[in-house]
């Protein structure tokens, strides 16, 4: 008998509960930094699946990052909403000192990355279906009014990263 055979599949979703459970630490971080703010210097890189159902952000936004945005939480963020019920959290940030809201389903979220601390994690998307080859027409966002009772928006816009700049580059010969 050889010491290769692979394990036998399991009939529990081992897999299925790790995932909910990282998944679980980014929603308590989300919580926590809604109900007391972020501490000290801690802050979040999220990324998330633009294109999952149920996810809103604006236009300009779903435009130039049609599947996939990584978004902030640092110093430039309002009304940080988790709605455990409802499965996704909201928040405002300011994009080119535009508030922008975006809502997130829990299982849009990919990536969980607080550099303050080097805690990341991963995880894939759930719920996905998989795209539909149609065309419908993207109707235009509407431009956002002048309103002078709006409290004015930060001095510095909010920042979106892209993920190139966490990838490794491969090595250069001399």
């Amino acid at each position: 008998m050889s010491d290769d055979a692979a394990p036998p599949e399991s009939l529990l979703p081992y897999d299925t509960w790790a995932e909910e459970a990282l998944r679980e630490v980014a929603i308590r971080a989300l919580e926590h930094a809604a109900a007391e703010g972020l501490p000290g210097e801690h802050h979040y890189y999220l990324t998330f699946r633009t294109d999952h159902p149920g996810t809103t952000v604006p236009g300009h936004l779903k435009a130039r990052y049609p599947q996939e945005i990584t978004i902030v939480l640092q110093h430039q963020f309002e009304d940080l909403e988790v709605d455990r019920q409802a499965g996704r959290f909201g928040v405002t940030l300011f994009f080119g000192g535009v508030p922008s809201r975006l809502v997130v389903p829990f299982g849009a979220l990919t990536m969980f990355h607080d550099p303050h601390v080097r805690f990341g994690l991963r995880f894939p998307a759930t719920g996905m279906e998989p795209p539909a080859f149609e065309d419908v027409p993207e109707e235009p966002a509407p431009e956002a009014a002048e309103d002078p009772a709006t409290p004015p928006a930060p001095a510095a816009p909010a920042q979106v990263v892209s993920l190139d700049a966490f990838r490794r580059k491969p090595a250069r010969d001399a």
